[in-house]
């Protein structure tokens, strides 16, 4: 650089633009040439911007669709040339030379223009376009005539530029410099001394050109002078300049105007031919002019937006070698041939839905190389998007947000940018960017519902899932995920938490314990749900549990009590009418809805012509009049069932006295004193009975099965054996306690022979039917008689035998064989043999009929019978509503009957003990029941030939 002269400036321009990112402009001026890697200026001071902050905004250099020439080194703040700079390849001639390119920086997003000019250095020397000239002159040329010479190109400007000629030797002629009016000059060759082609034909010169550079370069051309004979006259041109226009996008060949020059002399001597002889590098590419005639056509592609105008140098010559010269020039007319380029200087991929208004997205330079309203750009944005673009400067857009955004409405946007210029047609460009809303949690969980009621059932599994509360959060990902918590809060004074729980992820409710509709009908609480935004959002919503009835409680009876210490009894007079009350049975169900709808029904009486019960209120009235022959002592038993699925029962005791008078009734309540002591050792009874049944039962099955051992070989003649059929009676069970559901009571008649393996056994017929008897010497049509009659309820009841009525039969079609067909009256009398042999089942039943002490009952029918009997309690079928009031009536009493618990715990102790006492009255009957006397039996068999024993009261 020490032969060069490097001049530095610095210009700082800090100006305030319409948009607050654009901060200022900068300018240098720096040589060409420069090496790589050197000093360009410290923009970081320039700027007064922080080393830091050019890192943290990720400052780069925006040079657009140009060439990098200087890059920015942040880590020192300065410019450095990145790529050698050549001013003549960079500009031609154009000055002042310079580059402009901008700064980015973001978070926020700023930018500052840059402008350096690049100055130049003598680099280039003159050179001459032709190596040489020639020139034919005639001798008799004056002196002073001038010849044109072709000018020399220097690509340097300014003092480095053309600045001189010279002209060796001198001997003839000498050198004529004129200026013109673009700067340039005008070199022509004066003769000033006569030629004389005797002395000498040939004449070489040497034309140079000189810079005004240090150090000074040039160029040479050969000039060769032929010396002609006569030609005094040279060509004139009509206009010493010419001026012509073309479109920039003409076609080749169009024809720009046509220059004259004329010339005096005649013959050859006159004629002129024309030429270009501009020096300027490349005109000869786009233009040509005919040698004759001197039209000038185009024959290259101009372009407005390369150069706008063009200078012709236009020579006329004649054929003596003498010649004129003229300038055309060429005027670029633009078209809009250009659309607006469009150059994204920074962008925002994203940006936050709360961001305030007026937040610059991105930055952008447009522009048109057109001119004119050609290169008048508009941008406009698409419609209906919450942005705007706005105009910084000169060629300087920057988008904006125009309102407030919501990811929750629109996630993401494509931001069309449309930049139309105003020519004709309109050109236009576009560019689309697209802008990520990131979410910010706004927005709090929302219940599907405002309130939620779910129903139970009670007497749930605990962790049973009761329903799903499910809550909705337009946020995204983390901001909407939603976790459900149960709120504190308490039930009757305990913590909801014992109650239910709530599953954080999935919403579900779980029951925790057990619910029971008769401690809690319902209860409510607060589910909250919130989500994983920072700070987190929530919302509450109401839950309300229903809990649902069950039939789990049995029914209770209040009236009348039933005591294990106390007698109590109710008094008919015998001249009580038909429908006298005697007593009102009152119960209550805790249970709630058709669980506690309750029925009364009667179970069970003395004389059941006698009374009855009423369905829905429980009155028990007498059905017909009161007779002296009817008994003293009437016991009822009445079974209250609920309305529930399945039914819940409870049965009551009802001791009725129909007399007169007190002491008529006094004879008769001693025995039932004697009951009651009496039932105090039924349980040790029974326990005995069931141990010696068990015992009995395991002796007999090994005694079955060394018969079988026995017998299996003989099988086929026992067939044929004549067996008895021997009737086999269960013993009946019956729940009297009255604390839970009432079982259904069956009795159990079963036919059964001693050999049989197809002995048939039919269950469960109503209590509403009649016990089907049948008479072994019968053989007329069977009769009906109520079971009622036939099986004494009470062990103080009497007892009514009467014999087999010869009515009562079987037609021999109907007689039933051992596997219920047919067969013949022998069979059913137990005297004639079986239509086919006994099977080994049969032959089981008989041995256990014979081994099962317990059925003592039946020995009051004949051996030869057939009978089947089941005694079954219907459900009660709802025919209307009942009146529930109805349960609170005691007959004899006016007090009302309260809800106090150790009360009703009283009266269940009380009727527990009274029904202990009854249930033993009932186990006594059997034993009671074979002391009847017997009906005429028929020819009995070995089997049905068993002991009886009679008990006697205490």
């Amino acid at each position: 650089m020490s032969d060069r002269t490097m001049t530095r400036q610095v210009l700082l321009f800090i100006s305030v633009l319409s948009l607050s990112s654009v901060h200022g402009q900068v300018s240098y001026s720096i040589p060409e040439e420069m090496a790589k890697g050197s000093l360009v200026g410290n923009i970081a001071q320039d700027l007064g911007l922080e080393i830091k902050r050019l890192k943290s905004g990720r400052a780069r250099i925006h040079v657009g669709n140009s060439a990098e020439y200087i890059e920015l080194n942040k880590e020192r703040g300065v410019l450095l040339i990145k790529e050698r700079i050549d001013r003549e390849a960079l500009c031609e001639q154009t000055t002042p030379c310079a580059l402009q390119f901008q700064i980015i920086m973001e978070n926020p997003i700023e930018f500052y223009r840059i402008t350096i000019e690049i100055i130049d250095i003598n680099d280039n020397a003159p050179v001459f376009q032709k190596d040489s000239m020639k020139f034919e002159i005639s001798e008799s040329a004056v002196t002073g005539a001038k010849f044109v010479l072709e000018r020399a190109f220097d690509s340097d400007i300014g003092i480095n530029g053309l600045q001189s000629y010279s002209l060796n030797p001198t001997d003839h002629f000498v050198l004529k410099l004129h200026g013109q009016d673009d700067g340039s000059k005008k070199v022509e060759m004066v003769l000033q001394k006569p030629l004389d082609r005797e002395k000498r034909e040939q004449i070489s010169l040497v034309l140079t050109a000189l810079d005004g550079g240090e150090p000074t370069m040039s160029g040479t051309v050969q000039i060769h002078v032929t010396v002609l004979d006569v030609n005094d006259n040279a060509p004139v041109f009509t206009q010493a300049i010419y001026k012509a226009s073309v479109v920039e996008n003409s076609k080749r060949g169009t024809l720009l105007t046509t220059v004259r020059a004329t010339d005096i002399d005649n013959g050859s001597n006159g004629l002129v031919t024309y030429s270009i002889s501009s020096s300027k590098v490349g005109i000869l590419d786009l233009f040509q002019i005919s040698e004759s005639n001197g039209e000038v056509r185009l024959i290259g592609k101009v372009d407005y937006e390369t150069a706008k105008h063009y200078q012709i140098d236009i020579e006329a010559k004649d054929q003596g070698g003498l010649s004129d010269s003229s300038k055309l020039v060429v005027d670029i007319v633009d078209v809009n041939d250009n659309n607006p380029l469009i150059d994204m200087m920074s962008t925002s991929k994203s940006i936050a839905e709360n961001s305030p208004s007026h937040t610059i997205i991105a930055v952008m330079s447009v522009h048109d190389p057109d001119s004119d309203n050609n290169g008048v750009v508009n941008c406009v944005l698409s419609e209906n998007i919450p942005f705007t673009i706005q105009s910084t400067s000169n060629g300087f857009y920057s988008l904006d947000t125009d309102s407030d955004l919501d990811r929750e409405r629109a996630s993401e946007y494509n931001i069309s940018v449309t930049c139309s210029d105003e020519g004709v047609p309109s050109l236009s460009s576009s560019v689309t960017l697209t802008l990520q809303i990131s979410d910010v949690n706004d927005n709090a969980p929302v219940f599907e519902r405002s309130s939620y009621e779910a129903y139970i059932i009670e007497n749930n599994t605990p962790g049973l899932s009761i329903f799903t509360v499910k809550a909705r959060d337009d946020d995204w990902n983390q901001n909407a995920r939603v976790s459900y918590i149960l709120e504190d809060s308490s039930v009757n004074g305990v913590p909801v938490s014992s109650y239910v729980s709530v599953s954080a992820d999935s919403g579900v409710i779980h029951a925790v314990r057990s619910f029971d509709y008769e401690q809690i009908k319902d209860f409510q609480f607060r589910v909250k749900a919130q989500d994983g935004g920072s700070p987190p959002l929530s919302s509450n919503v109401t839950v309300k549990i229903m809990i649902q009835d069950q039939n789990d409680n049995a029914p209770q009876v209040l009236y009348p009590v039933q005591t294990s210490s106390s007698l109590v009894a109710e008094m008919v007079p015998r001249s009580a009418d038909v429908g006298y009350l005697v007593t009102k049975v009152v119960a209550v169900d805790v249970d709630s809805g058709q669980n506690a709808w309750l029925s009364y029904k009667l179970q069970k009486a003395t004389d059941r012509a006698l009374f009855e019960v009423g369905l829905q209120n429980g009155e028990i009235r007498t059905i017909r009049q009161v007779n002296d022959k009817d008994a003293v002592k009437q016991r009822l038993t009445v079974v209250v069932e609920d309305n529930g699925q399945p039914s819940r029962s409870a049965t009551v005791n009802v001791n009725v006295a129909v007399a007169d008078s007190f002491p008529e009734v006094l004879s008769e309540f001693t025995d039932f004193t004697h009951d009651k002591e009496y039932n105090d050792n039924l349980t040790f009874y029974l326990v005995l009975a069931l141990a010696v049944v068990s015992f009995l039962f395991i002796t007999c099955l090994v005694v079955i099965i060394s018969v079988k051992i026995y017998r299996w070989r003989q099988s086929r003649i026992l067939y044929h054996s004549n067996l008895p059929v021997i009737p086999y009676y269960p013993p009946r069970y019956a729940d009297t306690l009255g604390t839970g559901t009432l079982q259904h009571v069956y009795n159990y008649e079963v036919c059964r022979t001693t050999d049989s393996r197809k002995s048939d056994c039919q269950f469960a017929r109503p209590c509403s039917q009649n016990v089907l008897i049948m008479d072994p010497s019968s053989t007329g049509t069977m009769q009906r008689m109520q079971s009622e009659q036939n099986t004494p309820d009470e062990p103080d009841s009497p007892l009514e035998q009467k014999p087999p009525n010869a009515d009562w039969r079987f037609t021999q079609g109907q007689r039933p064989g051992p596997s219920g067909a047919g067969g013949p009256p022998e069979m059913a009398m137990g005297t004639g043999p079986w239509p086919n042999p006994p099977t080994e089942a049969e032959q089981l039943q008989a041995l256990m009929a014979a081994a099962n002490e317990v059925s003592e009952a039946t020995a009051t029918l004949g051996p030869g019978t057939m009978g089947l009997s089941t005694r079954y309690s219907p459900q009660f079928t709802l025919q209307h509503v009942p009146d529930y009031r109805q349960n609170v009536y005691i007959p004899g009493s006016t007090a009302t009957l309260t809800s106090n618990p150790q009360q009703q715990q009283q009266q269940q102790m009380l009727m527990q003990q009274q029904m202990a006492a009854q249930h033993q009255a009932l186990q006594a009957q059997p034993s009671e029941a074979s002391a009847q006397p017997e009906p005429p039996k028929a020819a009995q068999t070995p089997a049905s030939k068993k002991k009886s024993t009679k008990k006697e009261k205490k």
